[in-house]
């Protein structure tokens, strides 16, 4: 078989080669782990799928396509999917080789050769196809791309929710579609609910788990075509499953919550690495306080965030924090946690889902980050698309470039991106 200029010989390790439309596709039947050391060598498979790419099986509900890392919750997916009567396809994508990003850590989570052995080794006990998807290039292009350029634009970026919205889900449905899949499925802890034509996520039954935050993003065609298997569940039910059905060492597996591309959660020597110069370009930078005096001096202004205390290399007699990035003049304002309130905010690049439109004052639960209990509010339409927010209560560490979603009761209306 050949990959590029290269061949490579696949008769020792039980594999199918299956020709799609002058296409030859690549996939295991017997998982090795020496077929994935070869892939990251230089073999990485970046197959081209064809739309009968085999005959559909006898199933109770269709074909359905799921995301499958290698944790716990997407395996169960899987698992779930195939008892409930799905023809189940699993699909693991590789985003990115953080190898190549120059960090000290071991590459560990969704990308990691580990993790794709894992989801491989389920799909050959439950004796369904799986595949793995090189998507390293659009990945980088986009959500990289962009992480680096909110920074360096002094916002704060939320990579989970760009990746979700614009990279994962349309490489999920552009694989579903060649491979004749009506649906697909991930591991996200939310609930896809319709109402009157439209479908929405609303919050999961485990609070501590929900999603729902980071599911803003996905359009009406996405979420018609989406199951989420786990939002009923709680996460010892999740693991109770794994345990029940023979993986034990699956049912213990710990979570990962940095940033896939991060994963040493150090952002500041990622940017460093990613941005030539980055540290002769903005060391040197002011602390200032409100009034424009100045504080001392700071290592650039890309390598802070709103509401940060910690980290700050200088002392004050109180606590003080990150009230305000410029970019353009490399300066950072402190102030106390009271100059940390604010009382509205514009929120850009919104994308509706339980109404088609918003009518203007409605009320609303507004989160600003991930783990944000939500503050009652009125939405109010702007110019250009933009929703204005008035808080009804005191909102700290608004921060530029994060998520803001609207909710009502456990419903998600729509959200946007957080200008000002």
């Amino acid at each position: 078989m050949y990959f590029g200029h290269r061949q490579l010989s696949i008769s020792a390790f039980n594999a199918e080669v299956v020709t799609l439309r002058g296409v030859r596709l690549f996939s295991l039947h017997n998982f090795s782990t020496l077929i994935f050391i070869l892939s990251w060598a230089g073999f990485l498979i970046r197959p081209a799928f064809g739309q009968s790419f085999f005959k559909k099986k006898m199933s109770k509900h269709g074909r359905v396509l799921v995301a499958m890392s290698g944790g716990i919750d997407s395996t169960v997916t899987a698992m779930l999917m195939h008892e409930e009567g799905y023809e189940v396809v699993g699909i693991t994508m590789k985003t990115w080789d953080y190898a190549s990003s120059g960090g000290s850590h071991k590459e560990t989570g969704c990308c990691s050769l580990d993790s794709i052995n894992d989801a491989r080794k389920v799909a050959v006990d439950m004796k369904f196809h799986h595949f793995i998807v090189d998507i390293r290039e659009e990945f980088g292009d986009y959500v990289i791309d962009n992480f680096v350029e909110e920074y360096m634009a002094g916002r704060t970026p939320n990579p989970c929710v760009l990746c979700n919205t614009h990279i994962k889900w349309s490489a999920l449905l552009k694989r579903a579609d060649t491979l004749d899949c009506e649906f697909i499925a991930t591991g996200h802890y939310a609930i896809n609910n319709q109402q009157d034509g439209r479908h929405f996520v609303s919050k999961a039954k485990d609070s501590q788990k929900d999603q729902s935050y980071v599911l803003w993003g996905l359009s009406q065609e996405c979420l018609r075509r989406s199951r989420f298997p786990l939002g009923g569940l709680t996460k010892p039910e999740v693991r109770q499953i794994a345990f029940d059905r023979g993986y034990d060492e699956l049912s213990k597996k710990s979570e990962s919550y940095e940033i896939c591309f991060v994963p040493d959660n150090d952002y500041r020597g990622f940017l460093k690495r990613r941005v030539d110069g980055l540290e002769e370009r903005v060391a040197g930078g002011k602390f200032v306080n409100a009034n424009g005096e100045v504080l001392g001096e700071h290592e650039g202004y890309p390598f802070y965030t709103i509401g940060q205390r910690k980290g700050l290399g200088i002392a004050f007699g109180q606590p003080m924090f990150v009230a305000e990035i410029r970019p353009e003049t490399n300066t950072v304002v402190l102030g106390t946690e009271d100059e940390l309130i604010r009382n509205s905010m514009r929120v850009g690049q919104v994308n509706l889902m339980k109404y088609a439109e918003i009518p203007d004052g409605m009320e609303a639960v507004t989160k600003v980050r991930y783990r944000d209990n939500g503050t009652h509010s009125l939405l109010r339409n702007a110019d250009d698309g933009i929703v204005k927010v008035d808080f009804l209560a005191n909102v700290k560490g608004i921060a530029p470039g994060q998520s803001a979603v609207f909710y009502e009761n456990d419903d998600v209306i729509g959200g946007g991106v957080i200008y000002r």
